[in-house]
């Protein structure tokens, strides 16, 4: 695959975002976006070794643990981060990522392209959720 336009899957029914880097710290883009998701209505999985919960959810240590496997993965830690939870997604099978600005970098985007995800970078998933007609 080659860099998709995931915000398709955010139209599709029931889609589930785990936000790998949520977080309770306002300050964070980590708790923006996962907060600003679930006020959307979609079924978010904050992901994060560091906490327990996010806005009084449960917070899964990696995506192994996630009850359920995400429809699309939304990377908000730094590049440095996000070559082991690839390496995990890859393990699991999880085929879409969502790189936030700053998150991505030449090496990710090329083990993305190499190992054939779905992915996009360089856009942000709040933007483009807020962008869609919800009722």
């Amino acid at each position: 695959m080659d860099m998709t336009d995931l915000s398709l899957y955010l139209r599709k029914p029931g889609a589930t975002i785990a936000v790998v880097g949520a977080s309770d710290n306002p300050a964070k883009f980590g708790a923006r976006i996962y907060r600003d998701l679930k006020a959307k209505g979609f079924p978010v999985f904050a992901v994060n070794p560091n906490r327990s919960t996010v806005d009084g959810d449960p917070c899964y240590p990696d995506l192994a643990s996630l009850p359920a496997e995400p429809t699309i993965i939304d990377m908000v830690v730094p590049a440095h981060i996000g070559a082991s939870v690839l390496e995990e997604a890859d393990r699991l099978g999880y085929r879409r990522v969502w790189f936030q600005p700053g998150s991505e970098s030449p090496e990710l985007l090329e083990i993305v392209a190499n190992r054939g995800f779905e992915y996009l970078a360089d856009a942000c998933i709040m933007v483009e959720a807020r962008a869609l007609p919800f009722s």
